[in-house]
């Protein structure tokens, strides 16, 4: 007689087999996952786009585009709260620069493209005569500049400090809103007419100087002083914890603490400091804020912290001057001072003059 089958025997070994398979596909899938590591977020796109396909490259802002693929190494410089100005107690200074201003949040380059070599031999020769062609020629013409403060007669303390007043440019009609405002900086020098006069105009005026007693005085309705000096590096916070009222700083770090977000003319007679102070200009991106800049240049020595052969420090100069180029900044006006040494790099040579003094004009500016 047949042996009678138990029932349920044959369910069970199913269910064991089904639970083994289960646990097998789940350990390879562990194994997977642990192989492949952890996934990237997908990238958003952003509003209005359609979204970029898996592997495609992300395309640089606008931008980001020029020298991009040159610079390899940028930084980005946080935001810093400006600290309290005014006196040890705390009162706050007149209100010329109150602190209302946004911290930049744009980075700092690490340093600026030079120029290629003017020719094969990388001699002055050839560096001086491309610089000194460059700085002799105008770019853009303009066809209204100020003259108020044009020298008369031979007096060395008077110089053609201009500005552009073409319409286009936008200045004459801050100018003429009283929405102007113009930077001056300087080491001690003398010679304020051109501060005066556009402070005559409605032009709110601030000029730096380390040598005036006050931290801070209205000269003027539109006339402000101010005891400090820029230059192209803060104080180290070793030195700014000990001296928290130190009065050297740097232009954007004024910007900053002033809150000002724009400067229509900045005007600077650095005696030799402003290679390194239009350098710092360029790499933090200072000059965007700029609508005109007039610069004293010197050129009977290198400049503070400017070394190497002669022929690598004139190509330092024009790669600088470049920069503004790239930046929309053309040159409107030259002015070769006859009255200083005609030397270049201590050198009597291609009749040039230890001192120019330049105008560009920001074509973006509105």
């Amino acid at each position: 007689m047949a042996r009678e089958r138990l029932p349920g025997r044959g369910c069970c070994a199913l269910r064991r087999c089904l639970l083994a398979a289960a646990l097998l596909l789940g350990l390879r899938l562990c194994a997977e996952l642990q192989r492949a590591g952890p996934q990237p977020p997908a990238l958003s796109s952003p509003p209005g786009q359609a979204p970029r396909p898996p592997g495609s490259h992300l395309q640089p802002a606008p931008g980001q585009l020029r020298g991009a693929s040159r610079r390899q190494v940028t930084y980005v410089r946080s935001g810093r709260r400006a600290p309290a100005r005014g006196g040890r107690s705390g009162t706050p200074e007149p209100g010329c620069c109150a602190l209302r201003g946004r911290p930049r949040l744009k980075g700092p380059r690490w340093q600026i493209d030079l120029q290629p070599w003017a020719g094969p031999a990388r001699s002055l020769d050839e560096e001086a005569l491309r610089f000194l062609r460059y700085i002799s020629t105008i770019q853009i013409a303009c066809d209204h500049m100020s003259t108020n403060s044009l020298a008369t007669d031979s007096s060395p303390t008077e110089k053609p400090w201009l500005v552009c007043l073409d319409d286009r440019f936008g200045l004459v009609h801050q100018i003429r809103n009283k929405q102007c405002r113009l930077y001056s900086l300087g080491l001690g020098s003398d010679d304020t007419h051109f501060e005066v006069g556009m402070a005559s105009s409605g032009c709110e005026v601030h000029r730096f100087d380390p040598s005036i007693k006050s931290a801070h005085a209205l000269e003027s309705e539109h006339l402000w002083y101010h005891r400090l000096s820029i230059d192209w590096r803060d104080p180290h916070p070793a030195v700014a914890a000990q001296k928290p009222y130190s009065n050297t700083r740097k232009l954007g770090t004024i910007l900053n603490e002033f809150g000002h977000h724009k400067i229509d003319v900045l005007k600077a007679d650095l005696e030799s400091a402003e290679w390194k102070v239009l350098e710092n200009l360029i790499l933090e991106d200072v000059l965007e804020q700029i609508g005109q800049l007039i610069f004293e240049i010197h050129l009977h020595w290198p400049g503070f912290e400017v070394s190497g052969s002669d022929s690598s420090v004139v190509r330092f100069w024009y790669s600088l001057l470049k920069e503004l180029e790239l930046q929309d900044f053309r040159l409107f006006h030259s002015y070769k001072d006859l009255s200083k040494p005609q030397l270049f790099l201590k050198k009597d040579i291609f009749n040039a003059s230890s001192c120019y003094t330049l105008g560009w004009v920001n074509t973006r500016w509105k």
